[in-house]
């Protein structure tokens, strides 16, 4: 099996500290780094429809939950697992492109509505078909078997750790 950098750190606490159970190590090592370097990938893809990973992820799931009613800001922010501040600003800066609305429901005047304009319908419909080519790109180095067995291992740690709060995204001020 290919050696990557990790094994070199755990050698060394091995040597240094071999008192020490360092393996975890190797685990959050490789998350880290694997989840840094598909972030690079993925923020390029975002980067060519003139998106933030944010701005994305709102007009996706405002995608996701289709036409004509949209949602609030308060169910974007749950869906994003985000500050509503965070959301705040991502639907501010997608109003100012011309890709969102904010407006109040007329079945309950109390209710802001967050809405796809057509552009930005258009554009999340192309966004998207190139972010799925990409994330397959990004996963190709293991075999359809290994990704659904990474993807239910990643699904264990995530339900063990899910007590953790929304965190805002550098850049959003959390409100």
């Amino acid at each position: 099996m290919a050696r990557d950098a990790v094994d070199l750190i755990l050698e060394q606490w091995a040597e240094a500290r071999p008192d020490l159970d360092a393996s975890p190590m190797g685990v959050i090592g490789r998350l880290s780094r694997a989840s840094r370097t598909a972030d690079v990938e993925l923020q390029r893809v975002f980067s060519e429809f003139g998106l933030q990973r944010g701005e994305f992820d709102i007009m996706a799931t405002l995608r996701r939950a289709g036409p004509p009613s949209g949602m609030t800001a308060g169910a974007l922010a749950r869906s994003a697992m985000v500050t509503s501040g965070a959301i705040t600003n991502r639907i501010d800066r997608l109003i100012a492109k011309d890709y969102v609305t904010r407006d109040v429901d007329p079945a309950n005047r109390r209710t802001v509505l967050i809405a796809l304009t057509p552009a930005g319908r258009t554009l999340i419909d192309k966004a998207v078909a190139v972010h799925v080519d990409n994330e397959h790109r990004i996963l190709a180095g293991l075999s359809g078997r290994q990704q659904k067995e990474l993807a239910t291992l990643l699904r264990a740690l995530i339900v063990s750790l899910d007590d953790a709060p929304p965190l805002a995204e550098p850049g959003d001020t959390a409100g």
